[in-house]
């Protein structure tokens, strides 16, 4: 997707703030309280194509065999397989890694900032974040699953609210023709989706990409681009604020990438700024 009006160029940290926290006050009840959800990419080149879109190929045609293989093959899981419903396996599956029609997105944008500046490999390029309004797009779901969120009176939905209304992939999109978005909120299968305050985004069909539909509906979204010239800086203030790998991604495994980012030299080990980076 190129740079359009809904985009905004970040020149400094004190702008970046303005941006992030944009359009979230609420008059209603006199609070600052964000109907956006925020994800963050690396590239500012990357769109919101899921996993298994990336798949390639019939890619549709395979999403029902991969999550009954993974529900007949998954062993020592956090949820009782008979008690589990198909969205409690999806967002399991998203969470491990298996190619799913998911897209991962948080409430925090400095959970997004994070995913924006956490790649040191990708510091010649712009980074983006988006921010979606879940509130508005609700607003384009089809009346049943309209009428179940305002009953429970949410924006997005959980397992336990969405199964009754439809139970299945195929349910949901026979709900309506014109493709929609959802978002559900994941079971806390483990501290990670806690520490991240995630949720996931889900379209109707498979084969309907998000950015896509944002496009014809640019009232839904804006985009913040993080330059590559400002990355350091937001980088190493996340940092300050506790935002990291040790705290987003709990384990050994996360407390190791933190500290490898963390005590990596600048610029290939120099410590001084080229000339390019002083203008």
């Amino acid at each position: 997707m190129p740079l359009s009006a809904n985009d905004h160029i970040a020149t400094s940290w004190e702008h970046l703030q303005g941006l992030l926290f944009k359009d979230t006050w609420d008059g209603s009840i006199g609070r600052f309280r964000s109907p956006f959800v925020y994800r963050g990419s690396r590239s500012h080149l990357y769109e919101l194509d899921t996993s298994l879109q990336r798949l390639g190929g019939h890619y549709h045609e395979l999403e029902h065999h991969l999550l009954r293989n993974f529900r007949k093959y998954a062993r020592d899981t956090t949820m009782p397989a008979q008690a589990a419903s198909t969205w409690d396996w999806l967002a399991l599956a998203q969470h491990h890694g298996l190619p799913t029609r998911l897209l991962d997105w948080t409430y925090s944008p400095y959970v997004a900032l994070h995913f924006a500046t956490d790649d040191l490999d990708a510091y010649h390029e712009d980074g983006i974040v988006w921010a979606l309004n879940y509130v508005k797009a609700a607003e384009h779901l089809p009346a049943r699953l309209r009428q179940a969120l305002q009953q429970e009176g949410s924006n997005v939905f959980t397992s336990e609210l969405l199964q009754p209304v439809s139970s299945s992939l195929r349910e949901l999109e026979v709900l309506q023709a014109e493709p929609y978005v959802l978002f559900l909120e994941p079971p806390s299968l483990d501290a990670r989706i806690v520490h991240q305050y995630a949720l996931f985004s889900l379209m109707s069909t498979a084969q309907s990409v998000l950015h896509d539909w944002l496009a014809d509906r640019p009232e839904l979204y804006f985009r913040i681009v993080i330059p590559a010239k400002l990355k350091w800086e937001v980088r190493d203030k996340l940092d300050q604020a506790n935002i990291t790998e040790r705290v987003l991604l709990p384990g050994l495994g996360g407390l190791s990438r933190w500290l490898h980012r963390h005590y990596s030299p600048r610029n290939n080990g120099s410590p001084f700024l080229d000339e390019n980076e002083m203008r």
